[in-house]
């Protein structure tokens, strides 16, 4: 499922594209997302109207219009989004297309249907939608810190990386940049948040802003299905330090681990158990 650098690549993409641009209309399949797409409400809330901002809060993409209504999008597992002229051939999974005033069309293609597409209403401009009330702060802001997760990390028995991963703590962080961050930050993933200590957090919260700022820098992490508005893969496969590297030599300099595969949660974790500790 596409995190917080892949959303963020998308929005980045749409953005030049979309920001100052007018929808004149807007069709859907009647293939159902995650939830059902009122197609009727959709059209009400965007065309006729100009996309004042296009961002992320979280792994949501909200983009903003004139009059203060505003789309919610999740991509979900395999959803993407492209703009491109009105003539590109169709593909199979395009769920949602509106047209732009310059003739271009924006798709949002999603072939095992689990994004949503949800209409909301602003409680003023630039805000975030009231759906979004429960989210965590966003890793990459000021109010994450390591004063911050250390409160967090008080009384709580969770592995840290489930802790990472609880957006009501932290939005945005999914499981794979949980393990590059714990593997930048030498703590290992099943560890007791509670045990953390004041300077163990400092450096998870230092690992966790450098590693989501080099996966933006490389578009975003491709396993199998993310792609940007371009069409590109996520370069940042080439970097992970542990993710999907299970048995295969620790990449810290001057250690002799393994990387480990175990299942957290039900999700794949990796670690070095030599130098995670």
């Amino acid at each position: 499922m596409p995190e917080l650098p892949e959303v963020e690549t998308v929005c980045r993409g749409l953005r030049p594209h979309l920001v100052g641009r007018t929808l004149t209309g807007v069709r859907a399949t009647s293939a159902r997302l995650r939830r059902a797409s009122d197609v009727a409400a959709i059209e009400r809330a965007t065309v006729g109207r100009a996309v004042m901002d296009v961002r992320r809060r979280g792994k949501y993409i909200v983009v903003e219009f004139s009059g203060g209504t505003a789309l919610l999008l999740h991509l979900g597992m395999t959803g993407a989004m492209r703009v491109c002229k009105s003539e590109a051939p169709r593909l199979k999974h395009e769920h949602v297309v509106w047209t732009l005033d310059n003739g271009a069309e924006w798709r949002f293609t999603d072939p095992r249907r689990f994004g949503s597409v949800v209409v909301c209403v602003l409680p003023a401009v630039g805000a975030d939608p009231c759906e979004l009330r429960d989210l965590g702060c966003e890793p990459l802001s000021p109010q994450f810190s390591a004063r911050s997760l250390y409160a967090a990390t008080r009384e709580r028995r969770k592995p840290i990386k489930n802790l990472l991963m609880d957006q009501a703590v932290v939005a945005g962080v999914g499981n794979i940049y949980a393990n590059e961050a714990l593997f930048g930050a030498g703590v290992r993933p099943e560890r007791a948040a509670a045990g953390l200590t004041e300077a163990e957090c400092r450096r998870l919260v230092r690992a966790v802003k450098q590693v989501l700022r080099r996966a933006i820098r490389a578009g975003g992490t491709t396993i199998s299905d993310f792609q940007a508005p371009d069409g590109s893969a996520g370069r940042f496969h080439v970097e992970l330090a542990v993710y999907g590297r299970a048995g295969l030599p620790c990449r810290r300099r001057g250690c002799r681990g393994k990387v480990r595969r175990t299942v957290q949660a039900g999700r794949s974790t990796y670690h070095c158990p030599k130098c995670q500790r």
